[in-house]
């Protein structure tokens, strides 16, 4: 393979030079010479970089059939975690080195799946500027997380906009249809009804999920290193509380991404709140204005292209009067909520896409963060040993030395909370023993053999 590789590139050298030389005066041939060996030494580093991309594990895409996650015709179950900064730290390649030291980590204690922000609009180092207009090192920058996820067998769950202001969000492409005169309201929520807002995000949608990866030369649509997209983090309509507005937004946006990519599984990102459309549920949600957020677990949950649920687990930022026992017997009753609902309603999987318990709490103790992790932990090891719709659940949020700027008050480097490392690791095994992939694969084999 590599001889015949150095055969074709010699000959394109070979033509490249003769056209060159020629030409009148002795110039061109110095000229074409040395412009031939600089694009030899481009190409070849361009392959090599390449190759080096693809010697990790093979990957085949995850499908869902009913409640449970399916690989290579397996059920899946998920112990994951988020790290929503690696495209952001990826744009400098002199600290690339800590994303990739991230994915081999997650990987070394057995987690299959990292959720992080496929977008930052507008401000420092964005991958949109202005819609429809993007800057390639940033781009570069998500094709290296992608490739570098793959070799160390880490699946990806990229989101495409927040709601919230950072990363641009929502925000951002309100103030970009306002500044060109277009925009309907200066509203954040106009990001849902805004016409001309819709198709700029739909723009976004269509360039990234068409976007031929510079390492691998994968489209992204293509590519089943991704797990699946989520439409938007946390989406709140408030100026809407009967959820109408952000019911019409999902369904014509994730009828839009299948439209495009059929291969790759779908969730939006809430937070899991009950609405207007459950009310015998709204006493699950933690007080009665989580029912007025404008969206609906359960209606929003049950659209036809979404593939599975998303729920979010802050039970320190929804309550402010409970204790930790409290707190920790609520998230247990919140779980068994949901799981419930996509075990006999929804009949599609769930998964807690952020957990964590801040470090900010005046009672805390690092034994409480345990805890409540091992108490959601179990629920989805008890569901998955059911076959049931509790596909997985992922940590927010992990990091490496030296990025505290990247940091809030749930994030941890793993190793550095020993408990933490070490329930991290025994539930990635249990799972994996349900799902019969230890013997299948080394690390697990390896990381599980002192675990059973």
């Amino acid at each position: 393979m590599k001889k015949d590789l150095r055969s074709h590139w010699s000959l394109r050298f070979l033509i490249i030079y003769r056209k060159m030389v020629t030409r009148n005066g002795m110039l061109y041939p110095i000229l074409g010479f040395a412009s031939c060996v600089a694009f030899l030494y481009m190409s070849f580093g361009d392959l090599k970089l390449s190759a080096n991309f693809t010697k990790g594990p093979r990957f085949s895409f995850v499908e869902r059939n009913g409640t449970q996650f399916f690989l290579n015709g397996k059920p899946l179950y998920i112990n994951g975690w988020n790290s929503y900064w690696l495209m952001a730290h990826s744009v400098d390649e002199s600290s690339r080195p800590k994303v990739s030291a991230m994915l081999q980590a997650g990987a070394k204690m057995g987690l299959t799946v990292c959720r992080t922000w496929a977008f930052n609009d507008g401000g420092y180092n964005a991958l949109q500027i202005s819609p429809g207009q993007f800057d390639e090192r940033v781009f570069k920058a998500l094709d290296y997380v992608i490739a570098e996820a793959r070799q160390q067998g880490i699946r990806l769950l990229l989101s495409l906009v927040n709601n919230l202001q950072p990363y641009g969000g929502k925000t951002q492409y309100v103030n970009w249809a306002w500044q060109e005169g277009i925009g309907l309201s200066s509203s954040n929520d106009s990001f849902f009804f805004d016409p001309s807002i819709r198709k700029y995000f739909k723009n976004y949608v269509l360039t990234v999920l068409t976007r031929k990866n510079t390492i691998t030369g994968i489209q992204y649509r293509n590519d089943p290193t991704i797990f699946a997209w989520e439409l938007i983090n946390e989406p709140r309509c408030m100026t809407d509380p009967s959820g109408d507005t952000l019911q019409d937004w999902l369904e014509e946006m994730s009828a839009f991404i299948k439209s495009i990519d059929k291969n790759h599984l779908l969730t939006i990102g809430l937070e899991g709140f009950y609405g207007p459309s459950s009310p015998k549920k709204a006493t699950v949600n933690p007080e009665q204005w989580a029912s007025a957020l404008g969206a609906d677990f359960m209606r929003n949950s049950n659209i036809t292209n979404v593939d599975f649920a998303s729920v979010h687990i802050y039970p320190d930022q929804w309550f402010h009067g409970l204790g930790f026992e409290e707190k920790r017997n609520y998230v247990s009753k919140w779980m068994h909520s949901h799981i419930e609902d996509c075990d006999k309603e929804l009949k599609k999987p769930v998964m807690f896409t952020e957990y964590g318990l801040s470090d900010q709490n005046k009672d805390f103790q690092l034994s409480q963060r345990e805890q409540l992790y091992r108490t959601i932990q179990d629920i989805i090891y008890k569901s998955a040993k059911k076959k049931g719709s509790g596909a997985g659940a992922l940590v927010w949020q992990f990091f490496v030395e030296g990025m505290q700027e990247y940091s809030d008050d749930f994030g941890m480097v793993p190793w550095q909370s020993p408990p933490i490392y070490k329930l991290t690791i025994e539930h990635s095994c249990k799972l994996a023993r349900i799902q019969g992939l230890i013997q299948e694969n080394g690390n697990l084999k390896q990381l599980c053999s002192k675990r059973k």
